[in-house]
Parts: structure tokens; sequence; C-alpha cells
């Protein structure tokens, strides 16, 4: 690529870098600087481009906000801010979430979850938020940085078994989707095509930005749960 391409490149892109760490900073604690998640971001945004294959199939776009969001998401981990209360939190709340879905055949509202964990509306409200995030992060992870750790199995340099590799755990996503219902298709569309922050979908869709919270959240551990199982989703 040449140089000055990547310099206009990258000028497109450092406003998008700015809103997916805003949105990203929306619901963290104060102890996270908006400047060292942006700065994540660049440093992934010069990777990619450099990275990008246009081969694969994949739009640069696309390729480049999903770097840039998980480099954010690992720099996160590293820092290892979430409180272990909050941690505990989450996975009491998809717990809850799964088990009176089965129950009561609709997604839960806060208050019926919250009298399921015996958590208050806001923790609940926070834990939803967490929640989000991190089945963004590791659906991200399962489609995008699982094909890395499949290269190392096969050849380097065999791309047709990574292309059908890609192909089967995409369409597995697609049969996913596929089972969610038209509204949540629509906020996945929203969130991943369009790249919608939560409050830009909520406007679209008519709903709270917590609202579209709970969606997302429910949405993408059931795409989790179809793709690797229930007795796979006991992690932290």
């Amino acid at each position: 690529m040449y140089r000055t391409n990547e310099e206009e490149i990258i000028k497109e892109m450092l406003p998008s870098v700015k809103r997916i760490a805003m949105d990203l900073l929306h619901t963290l604690p104060k102890n996270v600087e908006v400047d060292d998640l942006i700065q994540e971001g660049v440093l992934a945004l010069l990777s990619a481009i450099r990275r990008y294959d246009p081969k694969k199939g994949v739009s640069m776009y696309s390729f480049v906000v999903k770097r840039i969001k998980g480099a954010m998401y690992d720099y996160l981990r590293k820092i290892d801010w979430m409180p272990r209360n909050l941690r505990k939190n989450v996975k009491e709340v998809e717990k809850a979430i799964h088990e009176l879905e089965n129950h009561l055949n609709k997604h839960p509202s806060i208050e019926e979850i919250a009298l399921h964990t015996g958590l208050s509306t806001n923790e609940v409200k926070r834990a939803l938020d967490e929640t989000v995030r991190k089945q963004l992060l590791r659906l991200d992870e399962f489609i995008y940085e699982g094909l890395d750790s499949f290269s190392d199995i096969i050849k380097a340099d065999d791309e047709p078994s990574e292309n059908a590799f890609r192909e089967i755990i995409l369409e597995k996503v697609a049969e996913a989707i596929r089972t969610l219902s038209k509204r949540e298709q629509l906020v996945l569309s929203l969130r991943f095509e369009q790249d919608l922050s939560l409050k830009e979908i909520g406007t679209v869709i008519g709903v709270s930005e917590s609202r579209v919270s709970q969606i997302l959240s429910s949405s993408l551990i059931k795409i989790k749960r179809y793709i690797l199982g229930d007795n796979n989703d006991n992690t932290s």
C-alpha cells in the first residue's frame, strides 16, 4: 500500500477511533482514561491497515474496526479494571437471563432479573452493560482471532484451508442469528454492520439505551450458546 493512501485512510478513520473509545467508555469506571483507549485504537489502526488483505473477502472498514475494538478490549483486560463484585454480578445476571427466558418464554425485565438474583436494579443495569461488552469481545475473538490460532495448526500458506474454516465459522454464526427475533437481528445489524452506538440504536428503534443493552446482551448470549453449546458458558 502506498504511503499516501495509508495516511489518507488514517485521517479518515481517526474520528471512528475516538467514537469507538467514547462509546466504550460510557459505563467504565472513572479510572479508565479515554486517551489511553484512543492510543490503543490508533496503534491497532496502523497495524490493521498494513495487515489488511482484500483477498480475504472482508471490507477494510470492518477489518479495521474489529481490530480497533479488539485492541481496546485487550487493554481493558490487561489493566484488570473490573471489580471482583461486578464480575460476580455479570455471571449471575447471565445465568438469570438464560433461566428466566426458558421459564417466562420472553426476555426478562431488569426488575425480574433483580428479583431472581437478589441484586438491586442498578446492579443489574451495570452488569448488563458489562455483559454486552464481554459478549462482543468473546464473539469477535471467536470469529476473528480464532483464525490466527487455527493458522498455527495448518500451514501458514494454506489459504484454502483457512478460507474454508472462516466460511464454516461464519455460516455457524449466520445460523445462530437466523434463530433470533426480527428485532434482535435488527439491533445486531445496526451495531455490527452500521456500527451505531447503543444510544443511536435506541433512537432508531424507539427504546431506551438500557433496553438496547438488554437486547444486545440476550442476543449475544444466544449466539454464543448456539455456537459453543450451553456447557461452554462457564467462563468468567
